[in-house]
């Protein structure tokens, strides 16, 4: 019988041990990979009781499989949840979770700033079929309580929020949500179960694009949904995942996220450290207008960071003196870091929200939403610090030499136009 580790084990043995015991397996050390797709009832009575929910049994690998059941038994682990259901990506979760949790005629109150694909998928996808989509300043609790109504049956934020690092007191959030009978959704990708536990802070469901740290090398989409409620899980397996979007996750990329999971901690460790001495860096630099990262003192929401989020994190955004034209050539200027859009990997990765990740959203839409035209998203790698500052710093030079020379040729161009 498989057993789960110790009472009271610490993060890191709970995401090496948890739900798993070699003598189970013919002594392997790694959990096999379960490949099949269907499973062989030992009678029909059996698959009779499986089918009815009688049976814990295994039936289809969309619905549940071995190997992807070890992974969400970990996951609610970490996340100290009641369960856990994972997906084949980020937006598979979250959109799973969201056509299980709402039907027409209710509304969802959601965050100024999101991710660029749930903004569409709220807005193009869900809202086309009677749910209202409304956004309201979620850094601030006094207008979520006053936005909320009694068709509000989910609030949906991001903290740290993407692409701007905006924070959301998720405590004082759950509170005003619960009080009105509805449920808190948290997408805590950015900081993982090792940074913040949504949970613990009063949210019912916290999701994630295991794409990004949980995983972190790279090479693994998936998605997960942990939850403080059993039965709303099941409703997600069931409704969401089974009949809705299909959204399964394959066992082969369970057991990748599974090693990944192995080195959270450490690889966690590293991404804050490196990413703090970043964040004052670009901080210092001449072309920096603005940086947000929630270790800075001048972040505006660092104390709050301070009391939900165990470090920092590995992600940041800065705004550049010479907006659009500034960030273009910071980010041509880059020869370490990489030009991507995804996040959490060992490698530093940098993107330009405007035409990559929130290119969904209109300019005004942007501007709306707290998203400037020269805003730059940094995710902060594993690779030697001294390495990441340099190819920084020479980026930001270039920006610098730029928007310097911009002054005099652009008052070089008003004294033309007067003798004209």
């Amino acid at each position: 019988m498989a057993q789960s580790t110790p009472h009271g084990a610490g993060f890191s043995t709970r995401a090496i041990h948890h739900g798993y015991h070699p003598a189970d397996n013919q002594g392997a050390l790694v959990p096999p990979i379960h490949t099949s797709a269907t499973w062989v009832f030992p009678d029909t009575a059996y698959g009779a009781r499986c089918f009815a929910g009688e049976e814990k049994g295994y039936v289809y690998t969309r619905i549940s499989n071995p190997t992807l059941a070890l992974l969400e038994g970990r996951l609610a682990s970490l996340e100290q949840g009641a369960a856990a259901v994972v997906f084949g990506s980020g937006m598979g979760a979250i959109t799973a979770t969201l056509w299980s949790m709402l039907a027409p005629g209710d509304e969802v109150l959601t965050d100024q700033t999101l991710y660029g694909c749930t903004f569409a998928f709220l807005h193009h996808g869900i809202g086309h079929f009677g749910v209202q989509v409304r956004h309201v300043d979620m850094t601030d609790p006094a207008q979520v309580a006053a936005a909320m109504s009694d068709k509000t049956r989910v609030v949906y934020l991001e903290s740290p929020a993407n692409p701007n690092m905006r924070l959301a007191d998720i405590a004082a959030i759950a509170e005003l949500t619960h009080a009105r009978g509805a449920k808190l959704v948290v997408d805590n990708t950015y900081c993982s179960p090792y940074l913040q536990q949504p949970l613990t802070l009063g949210a019912d469901v916290s999701v994630h694009s295991m794409t990004k740290y949980l995983s972190g090398h790279g090479d693994v989409t998936a998605g997960a949904a942990i939850f403080a409620d059993a039965e709303l899980a099941q409703r997600v397996r069931l409704v969401g995942l089974k009949d809705m979007t299909g959204a399964v996750m394959s066992p082969q990329d369970a057991h990748l996220v599974m090693r990944g999971l192995k080195t959270l901690a450490l690889r966690m460790d590293r991404h804050c450290e490196n990413a703090q001495k970043i964040a004052r860096f670009i901080e210092a630099h001449p072309a920096t207008e603005r940086v947000h990262y929630p270790g800075l003192a001048s972040f505006a929401q660092h104390p709050l960071a301070r009391r939900q989020m165990r470090q920092m994190g590995g992600m940041m955004a800065f705004e550049l003196h010479g907006g659009l034209q500034a960030g273009i050539r910071f980010m041509d200027a880059l020869t370490l870091v990489a030009r991507a859009v995804s996040l959490g990997d060992a490698e530093t990765l940098a993107q330009h929200p405007a035409s990559m990740t929130h290119s969904t959203y209109t300019p005004e839409e942007r501007a709306a939403h707290g998203i400037s035209e020269g805003l730059v998203r940094l995710s902060v790698g594993l690779e030697d610090v001294e390495d990441i500052l340099a190819d920084i710093g020479q980026a930001l030079d270039s920006v610098h030499a730029a928007h310097i020379g911009a002054g005099p040729r652009r008052a070089a161009a008003a004294g033309r136009a007067a003798t004209i």
